[in-house]
């Protein structure tokens, strides 16, 4: 079974833009652990997390086409490895790996 994507709550967008812009961990292992959840699918693009704006009442789902996971990944495992996240860092490794030969996803 699939796990659902990370909900972030926030005021206003701006706050999750405040995230982004501090570079907020939680959203890169979010990110990553949708793209992981999501290896193998034959969808064109996944939803990798959700931001719930409780200042507006609305839900912005935020995706990620499949073609961009390996550029997704090599960006964010810089974050795994300052944080000395070692397995983490060797599973966003082999995903690239899997993902850079296609023929692995059969």
């Amino acid at each position: 079974m699939k796990k659902q994507p990370k909900e972030f709550k926030v005021e206003t967008l701006k706050d999750f833009q405040e995230l982004v812009e501090s570079k907020n961990f939680s959203i890169s292992e979010a990110i990553v652990e949708s793209i992981l959840n999501n290896i193998k699918t034959r969808k064109k693009n996944i939803h990798v997390l959700s931001i719930n704006c409780l200042e507006e009442n609305t839900i912005f789902d935020l995706t990620l086409e499949k073609h961009n996971f390996v550029d997704t990944l090599k960006t964010n495992l810089h974050y795994f490895e300052d944080r000395e996240m070692y397995e983490e860092c060797a599973q966003i490794s082999k995903a690239i790996e899997t993902l850079s030969n296609p023929k692995s996803l059969k």
